[in-house]
Order: C-alpha cells, then structure tokens, then sequence
C-alpha cells in the first residue's frame, strides 16, 4: 500500500495543452498517453474548456473538491458536485466543462476498452473496500483503518495487490479494475 498525497503524483500536461493532471497510477508501469491500458489521475480544473478527446477509452470522473463543474456533450448537460455520484462517459465523447464557483479538484479513471473495465464507488463509514479496489481517495475527511486522509489524498494498492480495510469516517472513492486482457489471454 503506498499513500500519496494530494499533489504529489506525476505532472503533466493535459493532452489538449489546457492544465495539468497529477498521474496517481497507470498500467502499464510507465505508460504515456498514447500507451495507458488504464490510467487514475487528479486535475486541478480552474478555467471552462474542452476536454481531451481519447479514443478507444471509457472514463468516469468524480468532483473532490469545489464545483460543480457542469459537463456539456452536444445538446446535454450534466452537472457533477463534490457530494454527486461519478459520470461515466466515452473518451471520445466531445466534452466541454464550465465551472459556475471557482476551481474543482477532479478524479479520473480511463481505461482501454477490451484491456481493463473499471468502477467508482462512494463507500460509507462501516463499509469495507470492494474486491479489486486499486485505489482509495478522500473526498474531505476521511478515516480508513486508522489512516486520515485529508481531500485529494489517494491509497494506492501494490501492483498485483488491492486494498482492503474498513472505512471509518467519511465517504471516500474506491476505483475498482478488472483486467480483461489477462481473462482473455487466459482464455486463448
């Protein structure tokens, strides 16, 4: 288990050249943009704009902090605020956020159609982490096995292992990956 906390993951810019997202974890070990069989992050969105379009990706994104942000696709919009459920969307999806109260502190999850499926989930205090859960981050404070996290915080599991404890206080995300490429592979 590895605690990064809110900042601390690799920076880089965002692939439209608009911001910059703090890398929490990526699969394989070392992936660019162009390579990511899945991929967690963090952003600091402080100004509307378009996102990235990615291609071949399947996305859920959660508010931390702030907001909301309100996310446009074409004619729809959706809302998302730091107390809502993730939004899960297309990569390719043309997408463009505009922020209503200041910045927001982002968590996003991509991973490669036919190479990972994921989900994120809000846990409650008295509820353990689900099988597969790769990644625990704060949203406010949050206890887990007697480890606090403050907003933006991330626990991240080992690189074959994934976490598990018990939520004391707060509603943290868990990011669950299943690896599809390997069923496959073991399939074959």
């Amino acid at each position: 288990m590895r605690l990064l906390r809110r900042g601390e993951g690799r920076a880089s810019r965002w692939k439209n050249g608009g911001g910059v997202t703090h890398e929490l974890a990526v699969w394989p070990d070392g992936a660019d943009l162009s390579g990511f069989d899945a991929r967690l992050s963090m952003a600091e969105v402080a100004a509307d704009g378009p996102f990235s379009a990615f291609p071949g990706i399947d996305r859920t994104l959660a508010v931390l902090d702030g907001g909301p942000m309100r996310l446009s696709f074409g004619g729809a919009e959706v809302a998302v605020t730091a107390n809502g459920p993730p939004l899960s969307f297309p990569g390719e999806a043309p997408v463009r956020a505009a922020l209503d109260q200041g910045p927001v502190l982002d968590l996003n999850i991509m991973t490669r159609r036919g190479a990972f499926s994921h989900r994120m989930v809000e846990l409650s205090p008295g509820d353990s982490l689900p099988e597969g859960t790769v990644a625990l981050v704060a949203r406010g404070g949050v206890s887990v096995a007697g480890l606090d996290l403050a907003a933006g915080d991330a626990l991240l599991g080992g690189k074959s292992a994934s976490l598990q404890g018990r939520v004391d206080r707060g509603r943290p995300l868990a990011v669950i990956l299943d690896c599809l490429k390997n069923r496959q592979e073991a399939r074959s």
